[in-house]
């Protein structure tokens, strides 16, 4: 069954760091490539960062130099490393696999959607 669990938000000062994981079941966790996308209270979803099965990373401008997307095969979880937050930086954030590469908004992905992590960016 296909099955996708974010965890790792929370409420952060601004400039501060957060570390995101996802568990995604065996057959998901095999497509071309792994990402995390976000959404914001009125926006859309924005793909900030992928990485392929071969370790391959793409980065949304909005993230560039910030965050850092791994992954490890053996659990079957990818990671996204948040660092020098900023409040803009707030959204619900979710993994799926892209369907497309690249990074940033309207990519569409193969799976339907889990129930994200809310990460909060606030003094």
């Amino acid at each position: 069954q296909e099955q996708l669990e974010e965890s790792g938000g929370g409420l952060v000062q601004p400039g501060g760091s957060l570390r995101l994981s996802c568990v995604a079941s065996g057959s998901m966790f095999s497509s071309p490539a792994m990402g995390w996308y976000r959404q914001a209270p009125g926006k859309g979803r924005e793909l900030v960062a992928a990485i392929t099965n071969s370790g391959g990373t793409n980065y949304a401008d909005s993230v560039k130099g910030r965050f850092t997307i791994s992954r490890d095969n053996a659990k079957n979880t990818v990671y996204l490393q948040m660092n020098s937050l900023k409040p803009e930086d707030t959204a619900v954030y979710y993994c799926n696999a892209p369907s497309r590469p690249g990074a940033g908004w309207d990519i569409p992905t193969f799976f339907g959607w889990g129930q994200g992590t809310q990460v909060t960016v606030s003094s």
